[in-house]
This record gives structure tokens, sequence and C-alpha cells, in this order.
């Protein structure tokens, strides 16, 4: 029998390492010794080797692997977090409420009417016809000018009553301007004054006749400096006043008549100076004039007589043009109230065309809820969901008016909004009752539909009244939709 050379044992110190004859997947990998290579026959059999001492490890031997041990389960059941805390009570809540609306319909929809009908007295609140000022609605609220400006009316006060002064002013008085251009270089001419002074005639003669058969005449609501009017143009007064004044030797700006000094800066414009004259040169050319008819604004009762006035004016003005037939100058006319005139035209011509959109969007909201399908055809769902959203408009603007919120034209355009808001959830509750079960019944489908989009719908609901409730903030008071006080 052929000898074979026993295999070294391991060291304390090593551990055992799997050969070819053992692997790691067990001893059906072992090689049989039958698949050994036989000895040859001149082999000669080795001498057995005497075990020795065991071999030192070297530094460049494989360190030892040691098992890590198997992980245990150090807690098999971990407490969850319920993050619905707020979602699955609301869910039930709205559960309910689709579930009793789905019940008695007709419960709800009566309800709603009724309120919408009470809360709508409150449009007997709306003001007509009154003036919205400018200042109050479209500049902030606490700003720097304001509080300076009460500092100066609280030290300086004037008496406009009997000595009036422009420049003096801390408010704009109620006013009509006259602007007169000259067909030709220069109007310093006779000629020329004189057609201005027959326009500054007719303005000064224009009476406003009341119903109670009384008149309002300009002598009546002119700005006074003691007892006289104030002249809407110095030199124009000083020339109707002597006829033979030389209109070629005029000083500018400061002109002397009389032995009084007359200021004539912001009266004439397209100005042409010449050499020195006095206190300052002479006028050569003027393109144009200036007239500033100033009224009285301190009473109540005069402010209010002053815009009636004003109000003529503006009617009559093109009469008086026509009537004079001015064949020398251009006049253009601008007066105190023409920016409110003007942003009163423009909220009467432009809201209509803003309540003219909401006609696509109605029109967009019933057409696309159209279906082939007369089980899941919803125009009929669509066209209501487009009068709630009316209904909520003036039920919401009604409770406005009833405690109190000031309305403001800007306000008018707020409806095309709510109705966008309004179709959008519509559209959501649509979508989410096709997926419900065609099999169950409607208070049950109605509950379904409720607790699925009723808790995200409040959410996004919550969140707009927070982006809007901004506003309140806003140092604007156009941008306010709650009650305050009015500083004065």
């Amino acid at each position: 029998m052929p000898w074979v050379e026993p295999e070294p044992r391991p060291s304390p110190e090593q551990k055992p390492k799997l050969t070819k004859q053992y692997s790691a997947t067990g001893p059906e990998n072992r090689e049989s010794e039958g698949n050994q290579p036989p000895l040859g026959p001149l082999a000669s059999p080795r001498p057995p080797e005497t075990p020795g001492p065991p071999a030192l490890e070297r530094d460049d031997a494989p360190l030892p692997e040691e098992e890590t041990p198997e992980p245990r389960a150090i807690c098999r059941h971990r407490h969850r977090c319920h993050t619905d805390c707020l979602e699955a009570p609301l869910s039930r809540a709205f559960q309910w409420l689709g579930w009793q609306v789905g019940a008695h319909p007709w419960i709800f929809l009566l309800a709603s009417l009724m309120l919408t009908a009470a809360l709508s007295t409150g449009f007997l609140y709306l003001p007509k016809g009154k003036e919205e000022d400018l200042e109050e609605q479209y500049t902030p609220v606490g700003g720097p000018a304001k509080a300076e400006r009460r500092f100066v009316q609280g030290h300086f006060t004037t008496d406009d009553s009997y000595r009036f002064s422009a420049s003096r002013r801390s408010t704009e008085a109620n006013f009509a301007s006259l602007l007169v251009v000259s067909y030709s270089d220069s109007l310093l001419d006779p000629a020329t004054f004189a057609e201005v002074s027959k326009l500054d005639g007719a303005v000064q003669d224009l009476r406003v006749a009341l119903e109670d058969g009384s008149q309002i005449q300009y002598q009546q609501v002119c700005a006074r400096n003691r007892t006289l009017c104030v002249h809407p143009n110095p030199l124009l007064h000083a020339w109707q006043v002597d006829k033979t004044l030389n209109l070629s030797s005029i000083s500018f700006p400061i002109y002397h008549h009389g032995g009084h000094p007359l200021y004539l800066t912001g009266f004439f414009g397209g100005r042409i100076l010449g050499g020195s004259l006095g206190m300052g040169h002479l006028l050569l050319r003027a393109k144009a004039m200036r007239l500033l008819y100033y009224l009285k604004t301190e009473d109540p009762e005069d402010r209010v007589q002053s815009k009636q006035w004003l109000t003529h004016f503006l009617d009559q003005f093109t009469n008086i043009t026509n009537t004079l037939a001015l064949k020398k100058i251009e006049v253009v006319h601008f007066t105190s109230l023409s920016r409110q005139l003007e942003f009163q035209a423009t909220s009467k011509t432009m809201i209509p065309v803003f309540h003219l959109a909401h006609v696509p969007i109605i029109l967009f909201a019933v057409a696309s809820c159209f279906r082939f399908d007369r089980i899941r055809n919803k125009m009929c769902v669509a066209a209501f969901g487009v009068i709630s959203a009316f209904l909520a408009v003036v039920s919401g603007f009604g409770l406005l008016l009833h405690i109190g919120v000031p309305c403001v034209i800007i306000v008018a355009n707020s409806p095309f909004l709510i109705l966008s808001v309004g179709v959008d959830n519509m559209f959501i509750m649509i979508s989410t009752w096709h997926k419900t079960r065609l099999a169950d019944d409607i208070p049950e489908r109605m509950s379904n539909v409720y607790s699925k989009v009723a808790v995200s719908i409040t959410i996004t609901t919550i969140t707009n009244i927070l982006a809007f409730y901004t506003g309140v903030m806003s140092s604007f008071r156009q941008q306010v939709f709650l009650p305050q006080p009015k500083r004065k």
C-alpha cells in the first residue's frame, strides 16, 4: 500500500483553513480519494516528517477572521407616530355631514337660500353716489407725509377764508385751471389778452341753478384775499385794470405794478427772457398762460358748493369755448375733480368688462362636465356649482356690509376671483363623485365624497384666508377688508 504524506496540523494560534478537500459548502464538495492522482511506479515514498514546533506567525500573514454575531431582534414592535390626529376627526365629521346632505338635501338647499336672502339685505347699506377720497384710499394710512401735515396744521394755522395763499396750504384746495396757448409765437399782445379776458369773464359769470331756485355764483365760492377774489392771473388782472399797460416791458419773475410786486412764476410758459430789468429779466415772449381759479374748501358747506360749481364748470366748458369762438388761443382745462372723475369713469367702463369675463368661466365649467353617458353627465351639477359660488359672493358681501366694512370700487373685481376658487373646488368634488360606486345609495356616496375631498378643500381654503388676510396689515386702505376708523 503506498504511503501518503500526512497533512500538517494547524497550530493553536492559527485558524484552520479550508482546502480543496473541505469546502465551505459541506462534505459533498469534498474530493473523493479515487480522484487523487495516483503515484507513479517510480515514485519513491516520502519519509514521514516529524512534527516540529509550531511555526511563528509572520508579519505578512493574514489576520484571523473574527466571526460576527448574528443581529438579534432587539425590538420587534415599534410604536408608530400617528400624524392624522387632525385629518381623521375632520374626515369623520365631513363624512357625517355628507351623509346628512345626501339624506336631507332639501333642508340644506332651503337653508342656504334663506341664509343668502337674509345676508343680501346688507346691500341696502351700500352707499350710492358717494364720492371716493383718492388720498384716503390710495395713500398709506400711517405715512410720514400725513404725520408731518398734521404737525403743520396743528402748529401753523391759517385762515384761508380771509387771506388765501396757495403756497401756505397743507392740503389740496378745490380749483379750476385753464391753460391758454397762443397760435402765434407770443401772447404778449393786447389782442390776445382781450380774448383771454373774455374767457375769464365767461368763467366767472357761471351760475349753478339749484333745485330750490337759488344759484351758486363764482363770487360766493371763490377763495378770497381780504374782500376780493384771488385773481386767476396777476398780470391779466393788471391789464384788465389798465388797458394801456405796456406788455413788452414786463419783467420776470417779479413785476412791479402800481407799487405792488406781482409774482409771475408758474403763470407763463414757453418763456424767452431778455436782458436784466430791475430784479428780474425782460420777458420777451410767452407761448402759454395759466389761469387758476381757487375755491373755498375750509367749511363743509363751502366745500360742497365749490364742488357743485366745478361740476357745472366741467359741463359748460365746451359750450363756453364754442360761444366765444376763440381765434387766437387754444384752451385746455383741468380741475381738482378731474382725477376723481377719471377714476369713476374708468370704473364704470372697466367693471362691466370684468363682469363679461364671468361668462367664459361659467360656460367652460358647465361644458367641461358634459359626458355622452347620461349617468356620468354632470352639466346640471356644474351649473348648480356656479350658482352656489354666486350665492357665496352675495352672502359674503352682504355680511361685510352688515358689520360696517367700507366698500371701495376696487373690491368689485373680487367676485371674479371668488368664482374661480369655487369652480375649482366644484371640479374636485365632481371628479371624486365619479370614483364612487354606482350601486351605493346617495347618502353613502355623498359621505365618501365629503370624507375624501372636504378635508383638502378646507385646508386650501384656510391657506387662502391667511393669504388674503395679509391685506389687513397693508398700509393702503383699498386693500383692507376690516372696518377701521378714519383718521383725520
